[in-house]
C-alpha cells in the first residue's frame, strides 16, 4: 500500500532521509522528505502491487522484456505545476536499483522551483508514447524500443530512462521533432520554464546521481531524456 510519511528534516537537499520500512516485496516502502523555506517534497517507493501488474502485462510489460515486474519501483511523489501551485500524486516507474537516485533528482528540482506538468504512468497512454508525449507527461518505464527502431530496446524497457517534459523539451533528429508541439522549443537559447539545459539544476541532479542527459548527444538530440550512464552507448560531447 501507497503511503507519505513526513518527517521534519531542516537541511539542504543534498542531506535526504530515506527510511525503509519492509514486511515482504509488495509492502516495501521508502519515505523521503525534503525541506524548504515555504514546502516540503514528499517521496514514497513502493513495490508493483499485484492489481497494477494486471493493467501492465500485455501493455507496457510482455513477456520478453529485459527486466521483470518484480525489479521494478512505483515512486509517488508531489511536484511543482506551471500554474504556480504544488500538485501531489505524481507517479514513475523505475528499476529498484536508481529509485533512491531519482528521488534525490526529482527533490533537487522541487526545491529549485522546477515545474512538471503531468506525471502519470505510461499504462494511463497504453504504453504510446507518442500519445504520452503529446500531453507533455514525465515518464520513466515502458517497456518498447528505441525511437526509430524495431529490434533494440529502449533504456526506458529497463526502467533506467526518464524523460521531463516531452514538450518543452523535445526529440530532434534531422528534421524529426517528437512531440511536433516541440518545435517552438527548439531555440535552447530562449530557455522557458519547464525546459531542461546544459548545467542547469535538472542536468546537474542527474550528472550527480549518474545519469547522462539526450541533449548532450552527438548524432541526434533527445532534450527530454536522461538515462543511467552505465547504460549508455550513444556518443555524447564531454565524454
Amino acid at each position: 500500500m501507497l503511503f507519505r510519511s513526513h518527517v521534519p528534516v531542516v537541511a539542504a537537499v543534498s542531506l535526504l532521509t530515506l527510511s525503509l520500512v519492509s514486511c515482504s516485496q509488495s509492502n516495501t516502502t521508502a519515505t523521503s522528505t525534503f525541506e524548504g523555506a515555504a514546502a516540503e517534497f514528499g517521496a514514497t517507493i513502493t513495490a508493483v502491487p499485484d492489481d497494477y501488474r494486471a493493467r501492465m502485462i500485455g501493455v507496457t510489460w510482455k513477456p520478453g522484456c529485459p527486466v521483470p515486474i518484480d525489479d521494478l519501483r512505483i515512486i509517488e511523489m508531489n511536484h511543482h505545476g506551471f500554474d504556480g501551485l504544488i500538485h501531489d500524486g505524481g507517479r514513475l516507474m523505475v528499476h529498484e536499483e536508481v529509485a533512491e537516485k531519482v528521488v534525490d533528482v526529482f527533490g533537487a528540482m522541487f526545491e529549485a522551483g522546477f515545474p512538471i506538468r503531468r506525471m502519470v504512468l505510461m499504462e494511463e497512454y497504453g504504453g504510446d508514447d507518442d500519445a504520452a508525449m503529446a500531453q507533455d507527461n514525465t515518464s520513466a518505464f515502458d517497456c518498447r524500443p528505441v525511437t526509430g527502431s524495431t529490434d533494440r530496446y529502449s533504456i526506458h524497457s529497463y526502467g533506467k530512462a526518464i524523460d521531463i517534459n516531452t514538450r518543452e523539451n523535445p526529440y530532434v533528429h534531422g528534421e524529426t521533432v517528437l512531440p511536433p508541439e516541440g518545435r517552438e522549443f527548439l531555440d535552447r537559447t530562449d530557455v522557458r520554464p519547464g525546459m531542461t539545459t546544459d548545467g542547469d539544476v535538472v542536468w546537474q541532479a542527474f550528472a550527480d546521481t549518474g545519469f547522462v542527459w539526450g541533449g548532450d548527444w552527438i548524432e541526434l538530440q533527445d532534450y527530454q531524456h536522461f538515462e543511467d550512464e552505465a547504460m549508455t552507448t550513444r556518443p555524447r560531447r564531454g565524454q
